[in-house]
C-alpha cells in the first residue's frame, strides 16, 4: 500500500524558487517601498518622511527636464530606429542580395560593443573642430566645424548614437520574423495580382506583428532606462543645464552623488511607473491595430 505524500512535500520542491524569489525579488521590492519613505544620510542614518520625497521630486525643475529628455528620446528612438530596422530587415531578406551574411554582421556589430564604448566613440565623433561628423558635414555642405553637438543638441546627439547602436539589434529580430513569413501566401497574393506594397501591408506586417510588437516595447523600455550612453557623453551632471540628463541619471545623482538613497528610491518608483505607462500604451495600440 502506497504511503500518501506529506502535505509539505510539494513546498519542498518549490522551496528553491521560493527562496530565490524572496531574497532577490520580494525583499528588494518591499525594501524599496520602505526606503522611498526615508531621507537617508549615509548607510545608517535615516529619517522617516513618508511622501515628502515624492513631493520634492515634483517640485524639482531638473527632474522635469530629465523626464522631458527621456520622453523625447524614447519617442524619437521608436520613430527613427524601428522603421530603419524594418527597412534594413526587408533589404537583407531579399534573395538576390549578395553578401547578406556579411551585411548582417556589419549592421548587428554595434550592439555587441556596449554603451560605454559607443559613448567614448561618439564623444570623439561629436567634438568641435576635430570631430569626424563636423568635418564630414563641412566637406559635403559647408557645415560649421564649431557646431556644438554635445553642448546644445544633446538629445539629437543621443538619438544618433543610440540609433547607431540599437538599430542592428532590432534588425536581427525583424529579419528572423520576415524569414518565417509563408512563401505560399506571398505566391498566392502575387498570382491574385497584389503588388509589392499590398503584399507587405496585408501579409508581411500581420505575420511579423508579434515580433514588431516586441521590438517596439523593447525600444521604449530600453530608452526609459537610458544611463550609460549619456553618462559617458555628458558626464554625471548631464552637461550644461542638464541638457543630456535622463531620469535614470537623475536617480544615480540623487543616490550616489548626493547620498540620499531614499530620494533615489522614490525616483526609481517613478521610473517604474513610467515603464508601466509605456507597457499599457503599447498594449492599447496593439489592440487598436489588431481590431
Amino acid at each position: 500500500m502506497k504511503q500518501p505524500f506529506h502535505p509539505l512535500v510539494p513546498y519542498g520542491f518549490l522551496s528553491p524558487f521560493l527562496i530565490v524569489f524572496a531574497v532577490f525579488m520580494a525583499y528588494p521590492i518591499i525594501n524599496a517601498v520602505y526606503l522611498s519613505t526615508q531621507q537617508t544620510f549615509g548607510p545608517d542614518a535615516h529619517t522617516f518622511v513618508f511622501l515628502d520625497n515624492f513631493k520634492e521630486i515634483f517640485t524639482n525643475r531638473l527632474f522635469y527636464r530629465a523626464v522631458w529628455n527621456t520622453t523625447f528620446y524614447t519617442l524619437g528612438s521608436i520613430v527613427i530606429q524601428v522603421p530603419i530596422a524594418l527597412a534594413l530587415a526587408v533589404m537583407l531578406n531579399q534573395p538576390w542580395l549578395r553578401g547578406r551574411s556579411l551585411y548582417r554582421l556589419i549592421i548587428f556589430s554595434p550592439a555587441l560593443i556596449g554603451p560605454i564604448f559607443v559613448g567614448v566613440i561618439f564623444s570623439i565623433i561629436f567634438q568641435k573642430r576635430t570631430g569626424l561628423l563636423n568635418k564630414v558635414l563641412n566637406d559635403l555642405m559647408g557645415w560649421s566645424l564649431d557646431f556644438p553637438w554635445l553642448q546644445e543638441h544633446a538629445i539629437t546627439s543621443l538619438l544618433i548614437a543610440g540609433s547607431w547602436m540599437w538599430i542592428g539589434f532590432s534588425t536581427v529580430y525583424l529579419l528572423a520574423a520576415l524569414q518565417q513569413v509563408s512563401p505560399t501566401l506571398m505566391d498566392a497574393a502575387r498570382i491574385d495580382g497584389a503588388g509589392s506594397l499590398q503584399r507587405f501591408r496585408y501579409i508581411t506586417i500581420p505575420a511579423i506583428r508579434p515580433v514588431l510588437s516586441f521590438v517596439l516595447l523593447f525600444s521604449a523600455i530600453n530608452s526609459l532606462q537610458l544611463f550609460e550612453l549619456p553618462f559617458i557623453l555628458f558626464g554625471y551632471q548631464g552637461g550644461a543645464g542638464g541638457e543630456g540628463m535622463t531620469v535614470v541619471m537623475y536617480l544615480y545623482n540623487s543616490g550616489f552623488s548626493y547620498g540620499d538613497l531614499g530620494y533615489a528610491s522614490a525616483v526609481g518608483w517613478i521610473v517604474t511607473f513610467m515603464s508601466l505607462i509605456a507597457v499599457l500604451v503599447h498594449r492599447r495600440l496593439i489592440h487598436y491595430f489588431e481590431s
